[in-house]
């Protein structure tokens, strides 16, 4: 459904996006995330004929895009979802989702499934941020689209909002069946609503997979960053296990690193208790509602940060002992300066 081979898009000499290739298949939704500035967003308008290629390829069904061979737009068949919603504000709801259509079916059946039959009537100044993004993901679904676009499109709802329509969205293009792109900045929403997800830096996409595969075997320091909160723990390699100064656990990926390494480990990785002497100490707390976040200061190693429920009571200066409690193999890098 949507082919990208080797796309640069330069902005007065200077790359936007960078030698980008990706596929997307049918009724699949590929998350897009990344840093501001990362080229995420000038992908998308380059697949949607907002920006002109300067080098590459864009395929869309039978259509072929390249810095010679420009399709407008209108002729891409690609419906535009963005963050500020792009509503006219003199049409009521119903004309805008049926703006230039004949057919009224679709106009309806979106109406009904993304529950706007109660505000059909209703102007764009009397609803809410979510309604509204309803409403343009309705028009874009109700024109039929090859493909969906959509950037940054609950960046300007609460919160409280964001969980819960992310899973509308979701649900509204897996039941029309058409692929999209997804960008965000939000690396929770990225994770939870694509099939697979992209993570862009600089231009250039550093890994591209399912989002539980970027997340526990990212391909670089920057993806795993980037994905959550990481911490790097020294350690020696050898036979499939890492040893560190947490014990030995199972690791995979150090075949090619050498002896010598760093363990990725997250909060989540982690168990922690009171005992005396323990190998290391609370630094630092910090209660998070649901959970408190322990920074723990090894007697040999750094300081790692782990999560607990919020029952859990640690005072600063208590001696505890951390283990490593994740129920996977541990992602291993390179020290850095190597």
């Amino acid at each position: 459904m949507l082919e990208i081979r080797n796309l640069f898009v330069t902005y007065r000499d200077e790359p936007a996006v960078r030698d980008l290739s990706l596929t997307l298949g049918e009724g699949e939704i590929l998350t897009l995330v990344g840093p501001t500035g990362c080229g995420k967003t000038t992908t998308l308008r380059a697949v949607a004929g907002l920006e002109h290629p300067s080098a590459g390829e864009i395929r869309i069904g039978d259509l072929r895009i390249d810095k010679d061979r420009f399709v407008p737009p209108e002729k891409r068949r690609t419906g535009l979802v963005f963050q500020d919603f792009a509503l006219f504000p003199h049409m009521t709801v119903e004309q805008n989702v049926a703006f230039r259509l004949k057919d009224r079916e679709p106009v309806d059946h979106w109406l009904r499934l993304l529950g706007l039959e109660g505000h059909r009537h209703a102007m764009p100044d009397t609803l809410s941020g979510g309604q509204k993004q309803r409403v343009a993901l309705a028009r874009s679904l109700a024109h039929g689209p090859a493909l969906v676009l959509l950037d940054e499109p609950l960046s300007n709802l609460d919160a409280s909002l964001k969980a819960s329509l992310r899973w509308e969205i979701r649900d509204a293009l897996k039941a029309a069946g058409v692929p999209a792109i997804w960008v965000t900045h939000d690396q929770a929403e990225a994770l939870s609503v694509g099939d697979r997800m992209g993570v862009m830096q600089g231009g250039r996409l550093e890994q591209i997979g399912p989002p539980e595969d970027c997340f526990r075997e990212p391909a670089s320091r920057f993806v795993a960053q980037f994905l959550g909160e990481a911490a790097f723990l020294p350690g020696e390699h050898a036979d499939g296990f890492v040893q560190t100064a947490l014990g030995r656990y199972p690791a995979h990926g150090g075949e090619r690193l050498g002896r010598q390494v760093d363990v990725l480990v997250r909060p989540d990785d982690l168990s922690v208790g009171p005992v005396e002497p323990g190998n290391g100490e609370i630094e630092w707390g910090q209660y998070e509602g649901e959970t408190r976040l322990y920074g723990v200061r090894l007697r040999e190693g750094p300081m790692l940060r782990v999560r607990v429920n919020h029952e859990t009571h640690l005072q600063r200066g208590d001696p505890v002992e951390m283990r490593i409690a994740a129920g996977h193999p541990l992602a291993l890098f390179a020290p850095e300066g190597r």
